[in-house]
């Protein structure tokens, strides 16, 4: 027996391949798992301080919201078109309004014109059909007169042939009766017309302006005036008046208002702006003088 039998050995025991390739494959994954995480560490924490950029995507609604935009625009525009429509046909409104009531005024200025125009034609045929009465009763009249003046004349010269005649005196002018029958129908022809201080016609008058007018009519020239007019012919009686007369208020020379006498107690004449030309009767303002210039 050897001297080292019973001595123990202090090398340890061989282990089994198998043993130690697993030791091995241990070793290498722990290591790799180290190495991985050293190379991950850095790229991590690199990516943990970057910050987040992510893009969220909302829903859109543009198309809904277009829609109703148009719509509304639409809606205001076509408010708008009838507003303007509206007052165009209030402006139309008005203006045939007003153009209705111009062409009122001058219809009626015109048929009071017409009216006026016929009252004064048929007072003029009037006095011409009454001028043509009396002309043919003054007629009558001298006929009358020479006949028995005629008889007289062949008794006395004893002859039987007939004596001539005498001439018939000349007959009184007619131009005064025409004349003042002209005179009264201008007079009456403006009642209604207004009066306006200092008027001269043809629709305003102030009243010696209207007597003035009157007597134009028939071409005789009369002073402007009421002062004047009432010296400008012969001083009448208010008893004794004719037609075509002039009547005046005041003293003679200094008269304030005058008129033209018509006939039948009446007078024409452009009284005050209250009135206008009017046809009264005397006892509505008795005149204090008249004068005759036919």
């Amino acid at each position: 027996m050897s001297h080292t039998a019973h001595i123990p050995s202090h090398r340890k025991p061989r282990q089994r391949a198998s043993k130690s390739a697993l030791r091995a494959g241990v070793a290498g994954g722990v290591l790799s798992t180290i190495a991985v995480a050293g190379a991950a560490g850095p790229a991590q924490a690199e990516a943990q301080a970057e910050p987040v950029t992510q893009t969220i995507e909302m829903p859109t609604i543009t198309a809904g919201l277009s829609a109703a935009v148009a719509a509304s625009a639409e809606a205001t525009q076509q408010i708008a078109l009838d507003l303007e429509a509206q007052a165009h046909e209030a402006a139309a409104a008005k203006s045939a309004a007003k153009e209705a009531k111009k062409a009122k005024a001058e219809a009626v200025r015109k048929a009071e014109a017409k009216k006026k125009a016929e009252a004064a034609a048929e007072a003029r045929a009037e006095a011409e059909a009454q001028e043509r009465t009396e002309r043919a009763s003054r007629t009558a009249e001298r006929t009358t007169l020479s006949a028995p003046a005629t008889a007289s004349t062949g008794s006395s010269s004893g002859n039987s042939a007939p004596a001539s005649a005498p001439s018939a005196a000349p007959a009184p002018s007619s131009n005064a009766s025409g004349s003042a029958g002209a005179i009264v129908a201008f007079a009456k022809a403006q009642v209604g017309d207004a009066y306006v201080a200092g008027g001269t016609g043809p629709n305003a008058w102030d009243c010696s302006g209207l007597v003035q007018a009157a007597y134009r009519s028939v071409g005789i020239d009369l002073p402007r005036v009421s002062q004047a007019q009432s010296t400008a012919g012969t001083q009448v009686s208010l008893n004794a008046l004719q037609p075509g007369d002039i009547l005046y208020w005041g003293a003679a020379g200094s008269a304030y208002h005058v008129a033209i006498y018509v006939g039948g107690g009446q007078f024409v004449g452009a009284q005050n702006s209250s009135t206008g030309t009017v046809q009264r009767s005397m006892d509505y303002d008795r005149p204090t003088g008249a004068v005759r210039v036919l």
